[in-house]
């Protein structure tokens, strides 16, 4: 978190060094079958998930498993034989089910391919949850750097990133829906998030096409 405040006063693009993140509080056989969108979203979520109980989890990613989805088509094209292992991962919801299997958690869990605004609509399904009487949810957020070949119709991933939150009920924070149209942001919905909490800011708007989205926190 602290990297991501200092960030946050002069954001840039960051290189995709294409380091893979620790996920050395997992077995190494399972270790090996996650992708590094994977061992992100498992690196950001296990430290909050550790200290409760089982509980829903929201995944949000708007383009998922890119690396592993180009090569299945690759080996289609080259008429290679497929793997079944690769494409049962390259699913949407493989991570959410990676995730229940390690966590021997069978709450309810919904994986999201939403567009630019993709953090609020998984906020929106967190709070639906909430509603229904859960204490808390884990929302997890990220996007892989696409590969090279999905590079000309792929400009919102500006480096690859993960972000969890733990959300449970209360009035601290409240999100509004308008019909508007309005600038698009140089960075994604989740990143900016995540700059209004280093920054302390009490509001901020998202827009996306038609819609605009606006958060603001109570100041107590």
């Amino acid at each position: 978190m602290d990297d991501w405040c200092a960030w946050h006063q002069t954001p840039s693009r960051l290189p995709d060094s294409g380091a893979q993140p620790d996920v050395g509080f997992l077995p190494a056989m399972q270790r090996r079958r996650l992708s590094r969108l994977a061992r992100m979203a498992f690196h950001v979520a296990w430290p909050l998930a550790e200290a409760q109980g089982p509980m829903p989890m929201v995944f949000a990613c708007r383009h998922g498993e890119t690396p592993r989805t180009l090569a299945i088509l690759t080996d289609l094209a080259h008429g290679e034989p497929l793997s079944p292992t690769q494409f049962s991962l390259s699913v949407h919801n493989a991570i959410i089910g990676l995730w229940s299997i390690q966590r021997g958690d069978t709450s309810e869990m919904t994986a999201l391919a939403a567009a630019g605004d993709g953090l609020e609509h998984a906020v929106l399904e967190a709070c639906g949850l909430l509603a229904e009487g859960a204490p808390a949810v884990l929302l997890v957020i990220c996007e892989e750097t696409p590969p090279a070949l999905y590079a000309p119709y792929l400009d919102d991933v500006p480096f690859p990133y993960a972000i969890a939150l733990l959300l449970t009920a209360g009035s601290d924070w409240q999100l509004q829906l308008r019909s508007a149209t309005g600038p698009a942001s140089e960075w994604p919905h989740a990143i900016n998030l995540v700059r209004a909490l280093c920054s302390g800011q009490t509001s901020l708007q998202h827009h996306w096409k038609s819609r605009q989205w606006i958060w603001s926190r109570d100041k107590a």
